[in-house]
């Protein structure tokens, strides 16, 4: 493993480092589009990497590496939950992020205060230890309605859409063409050829003491206002409105529609063909044989 990385550090009036850009990554041979930045002028700091296998699996130490690392995964070098991410919300900062790039809480009351006194006109987009994806990198054959709703460290494969409402973490994203509408929490992934409906929400490991990793597997729906809390396998689909948690208890239906037994959702985890509901009669959660397969439509996930 051999990772080459050129990057441009911004820093505070205090010298606090607030960001790193890599436009120049060098992955095993694998290169992003601008291999050098000899031809550009700055008045950054220029910051120099050479990695390997041990610096992907050991904790993130600072603003530098924790740049570095969600930069490889919006590049798709790495996949989300293959390198080590421990010690990133501590190493970075919290930042404001505005239309004229990263500024420390220390310093934005000042700069407020000058622009409101001249033309220079500040607008602030967020206050957050992540930046939005598209101010450093711009992801190949994607779409994306509304910026601000993905992160640095985004995973986003070609064909992929995101629509106004739909949200991708860092450490997170889609291994695939696939529309999202509802919300991919970080470590969670999605399978080719899936639909995630408006309003859909993927249970992530962040808080709440989840630990089981979320993934939905290829061609699956998540109907609008639904939401999983167990790793889906291929060709399911989940009813609009239901949120299957590892507790939920849900009886299985054979393929003549008979009920047979009833488990709870952590022991249907990564099963595939199944489609989700809960019976409007009895409020029973209920999982029966998928006889249906999903497909996108092309020409809304060509992308060119």
């Amino acid at each position: 493993m051999n990772i080459k990385a050129i990057g441009l550090i911004s820093k505070s009036a205090n010298g606090d480092i607030l960001d790193v850009f890599f436009p120049v990554i060098n992955f095993n041979g694998e290169k992003t589009e601008i291999d050098n930045i000899d031809n550009i002028e700055s008045s950054k700091e220029i910051i120099e990497l050479s990695w390997n296998q041990d610096n992907l699996d050991e904790p993130i130490n600072g603003v530098v590496s924790a740049y570095l690392k969600l930069h490889l995964l919006s590049y798709k070098f790495v996949k989300p939950n293959s390198i080590n991410l421990d010690g990133l919300f501590s190493s970075l900062p919290n930042i404001a992020w505005t239309n004229q790039g990263p500024v420390s809480l220390d310093e934005i009351d000042e700069k407020l205060l000058e622009s409101k006194n001249s033309s220079n006109n500040l607008y602030i987009r967020s206050l957050d230890k992540f930046p939005c994806l598209t101010d450093y990198i711009i992801p190949k054959n994607v779409r994306i309605a509304d910026a601000s709703r993905v992160r640095l460290g985004a995973y986003l494969s070609s064909g992929t859409t995101v629509m106004h409402e739909g949200f991708v973490n860092f450490n997170a994203g889609t291994l695939g063409k696939a529309m999202i509408e509802g919300r991919i929490s970080a470590g969670v992934v999605i399978g080719d050829n899936s639909d995630l409906g408006g309003g859909c929400s993927t249970m992530g490991t962040l808080s709440g003491g989840n630990d089981i990793k979320i993934s939905v597997g290829k061609n699956c729906l998540l109907g609008a206002n639904s939401g999983i809390g167990i790793p889906l396998g291929d060709n399911c689909t989940v009813e609009a409105g239901l949120y299957i948690t590892s507790g939920t208890k849900i009886q299985l239906h054979d393929t003549e529609g008979n009920p047979t037994i009833i488990k709870k959702g952590l022991e249907l985890a990564n099963s595939s063909d199944l489609v989700f509901l809960r019976n409007s009669i009895n409020g029973m959660v209920v999982a029966k044989p998928n006889k249906k397969s999903i497909q996108l439509n092309t020409q809304l996930h060509t992308n060119d």
